[in-house]
């Protein structure tokens, strides 16, 4: 299967008209992964899910902080783990894609995009 990206509005987004837009950060753009990319996204964002119910146990069961703290501190290595996949995907597929094709817009929705992620 090949990635494509294209645009669409029909997105689970629920905002409406370009200002919107803007504030939600979406940009209506859809990827096509191919089934190991997404199976294996999937999977470690089920994992950070289960991380981040655990903690939620942790908490009813009134788990000492620094405890909690250590299982925060998990997730957020994990999340920036998934953060770094899904950007190595980006850059191999999309990002490489546009710019051959003389797209070169693209490398403006990068510099954007890394301005948000260093915040």
């Amino acid at each position: 299967m090949k990635d494509t990206v294209t645009t669409d509005k029909e997105t689970s987004c629920q905002c409406a008209g370009e200002a919107e837009e803007i504030l939600c950060g979406c940009s209506h753009k859809k990827k096509d992964r191919s089934e190991k990319e997404y199976k294996d996204l999937m999977n470690r964002l089920k994992r950070i899910e289960g991380q981040v119910r655990g903690i939620q146990g942790m908490l009813q069961k009134d788990a000492y902080c620094t405890d909690v703290l250590v299982q925060v501190a998990a997730v957020n290595a994990a999340l920036n783990s998934f953060s770094k996949e899904l950007l190595s995907n980006h850059l191999r597929t999309c990002v490489t894609e546009n710019i051959r094709a003389g797209n070169d817009e693209i490398i403006d929705e990068l510099v954007i995009l890394l301005q948000k992620l260093m915040k």
